[in-house]
C-alpha cells in the first residue's frame, strides 16, 4: 500500500490546517487505496478565535492541534524521511503560510520551517510526487522556486500569484474544482478555498489532485 504523507499545520483555517481540505485529502487518499501518514512540526502557533476571527493572545502546539484532525495518529515531521513515504501532500489553511512558513507575512521573501523544507526537498530530490492545496503551493514555491521553477496554482488572485512568481516558480490560473500538473517536477496543485464557495468544489479539486499524486507515486 502506498504511503502518502500529509503535512498538517494546526487545526482551523485561520491559524492551522483548513479542516475541510485536510479531511477531503485524507478521504481521497483512502479512496485511492493508499495510506495517509499524518505529520506536523512540533512548534507553537498563535491561537485564533474562530468566532471573532481575532487572536486570543494564547499559544498552542501545532503538533498537538494537528492531532485533532489525525484522530491522534500523528508523527513529528522531524522523524520522517523521504524513504518512509511514496508522496507528500500539503492541505491549505493559513497555518501553511504562517506556521510551516511565513509567506503570509513576507511573501516571496518567506522563510520555511527547517524540517518542512528538508522533507520537501528530500521528496523532490528522489522524484516522489507532491500535492499542494489552497495556499500551500506558495509554501512549495518558497522551498523549490529558485532551483526547480515549478508550475503551481493558488487560483486566480493576482497579488498572491505575483509573489509566488517572485520565488522563481511559475503560476497558472485554475478554477477551484480543477488541478495544475507539473509533470517534470511531479507537483500537483489545486486552489480549493482560495477560490471555492462550496465544499463540493473543494472536494472535486482535491480528489483530482490526490488521484494524480497517488498514480505518480
Amino acid at each position: 500500500m502506498k504511503k502518502i504523507g500529509v503535512v498538517l499545520s494546526g487545526c482551523g483555517f485561520r491559524d492551522g490546517s483548513e479542516i475541510h481540505e485536510a479531511v477531503c485529502a485524507l478521504l481521497a487518499i483512502d479512496q485511492a487505496g493508499a495510506e495517509a501518514i499524518c505529520m506536523a512540526p512540533d512548534i507553537e502557533l498563535h491561537e485564533m478565535n474562530h468566532c471573532s476571527m481575532e487572536l486570543t493572545g494564547a499559544k498552542r502546539k501545532v503538533l498537538v492541534e494537528s492531532a485533532r484532525i489525525a484522530r491522534g495518529k500523528i508523527k513529528n515531521i522531524a522523524e520522517i524521511k523521504a524513504a518512509d513515504l511514496d508522496a507528500l501532500v500539503f492541505p491549505g489553511g493559513f497555518g501553511a503560510a504562517l506556521n510551516l512558513c511565513d509567506f503570509g507575512q513576507k511573501g516571496a521573501a518567506a522563510s520555511v520551517n527547517p524540517e518542512v523544507a528538508r522533507l520537501t526537498r528530500e521528496i523532490h530530490a528522489v522524484g516522489k510526487p507532491i500535492g499542494a492545496i489552497c495556499i500551500a503551493p506558495a509554501l512549495i514555491a518558497a522551498i523549490l522556486g529558485k532551483e526547480a521553477h515549478p508550475t503551481l496554482t493558488i487560483g486566480t488572485d493576482p497579488g498572491t500569484a505575483a509573489e509566488v512568481e517572485k520565488t522563481g516558480a511559475r503560476h497558472q490560473d485554475c478554477p477551484a474544482n480543477d488541478i495544475v500538473i507539473d509533470q517534470a517536477n511531479k507537483i500537483v496543485s489545486t486552489p480549493a478555498y482560495m477560490l471555492a464557495g462550496r465544499i463540493s468544489e473543494v472536494y472535486e479539486g482535491i480528489g483530482k489532485c490526490i488521484k494524480v499524486v497517488v498514480e505518480m507515486a
